[in-house]
């Protein structure tokens, strides 16, 4: 019964094969592991989703901002924002909220 040291060297690597498979599969990268970061990953597409509707609604809500001037100058005047090229004038006039200053009364 002779066994060649080719049969020997077959087996030493198939063993060692194995063993590096299966701490391979329970080490830190585990399957486990793949799990949860296709979980994280499912997440994070979910999330991008979402954020990409926010992105797209406040892009037709800027268009619809743009599209209509009366609304436009309203928030202008409101904000007290100045497009390059026009003017405004700010005139300071009795509000009904306002109310002339009483005057002092005399100390005795």
């Amino acid at each position: 019964m002779r066994v060649s040291i080719r049969k020997v060297i077959l087996a030493c690597v198939a063993l060692a094969g194995t063993a590096y498979g299966i701490t391979i599969l329970r080490g830190s990268h585990n399957l486990g592991g793949f799990a949860e970061k296709r979980r994280q990953i499912e997440q994070l597409e979910q999330e991008n989703e979402k954020l990409q509707r926010e992105i797209a609604a406040k892009r037709n809500h800027l268009t619809n901002l743009q599209q209509n001037p009366d609304l436009k100058l309203e928030i202008e005047r409101k904000l007290k924002l100045v497009t390059p090229g026009t003017k405004h004038f700010i005139l300071q006039d009795g509000t009904e909220g306002e109310k002339p200053a009483a005057p002092a009364e005399p100390r005795q």
